[in-house]
């Protein structure tokens, strides 16, 4: 049975930010459990595994787990949280001498290339349009609206009658966008807040308490809150629906029944 593993779980800004005196932010500073690098997770199988989203803290992810080698990579959407670790993945390819798999929607891949024009000399950039099979997952993707930065992609994982979502930037999600999230075993769900005061129009992800009636109607088995900014703190006791937990980094949960 694969794994899942959560290598961050902060928003785009991660917990501390530098500017920050808040409580979070400082048990953050001291090494507490809200310290939060940036959103991604692992797919731990028996021989291999593969990793959703590259973003900045991707070195500090690998050396924290003693990783020396990356094979495969799937990307949700361009923005820098999202990818702002692939020169140092390309890096590591050129000099373990491998050529690195990296699959993401097709309209993703110029936007990739764009901030980072030399990456196909190192990495394989494979559109995964129409579904792609990895590991015996097959894995379909579609675009969810991520509000005011426009669109992100989430993830739907299927093997041997297990299904799972990962969907970290996204908001106010419409009928066909939840199709592919209904009735999964498990959701990894992005929540940058438990209440975001700030107008729905300025914003771009769910808080915790839109994300509540989203699962009301698409009824997930189970969730997991991530994408969390410094406005969350791990130590407090929140109301949430049964089978909701905050994701915590290094966190282990298995993919099967």
């Amino acid at each position: 049975m694969d794994t899942l593993v959560f290598l961050g779980t902060g928003d785009a800004m991660g917990t501390p930010r530098v500017y920050c005196g808040c409580e979070v932010c400082e048990e953050a500073r001291a090494g507490g459990i809200n310290a939060r690098l940036r959103s991604s997770v692992m797919i731990e199988g028996k021989d291999d595994f593969l990793v959703i989203d590259c973003g900045p803290d991707w070195r500090r992810q690998m050396e924290a787990l003693d990783i020396r080698l990356m094979r495969r990579l799937l990307i949700t959407h361009g923005h820098f949280d999202h990818i702002g670790g692939l020169p140092e993945w390309a890096d590591a390819c050129r000099w373990t001498g491998i050529k690195g798999e990296l699959y993401t929607p097709a309209e993703v891949i110029p936007v990739i290339l764009r901030q980072y024009p030399w990456l196909g000399n190192q990495l394989n950039i494979i559109p995964m349009d129409g579904g792609i099979a990895l590991d015996g997952w097959h894995i379909s993707s579609w675009r969810v609206n991520h509000g005011k930065n426009g669109y992100s992609y989430a993830f739907r994982l299927e093997k041997e009658g297990y299904a799972w979502v990962y969907c970290p930037d996204s908001i106010s999600l419409g009928e066909e966008e939840t199709r592919l999230m209904r009735d999964a075993d498990l959701l990894v769900l992005g929540t940058s807040f438990y209440h975001e005061e700030a107008e729905l129009s300025t914003r771009s992800v769910y808080d915790m308490t839109e994300a509540a009636e989203l699962l009301q109607d698409i009824k997930p088995g189970r969730t997991f809150y991530t994408h969390m900014s410094h406005d969350v703190d791990l130590r407090k006791a929140y109301v949430l629906p049964e089978r909701v937990e905050l994701a915590r980094t290094g966190l282990r949960v298995k993919l099967g029944r």
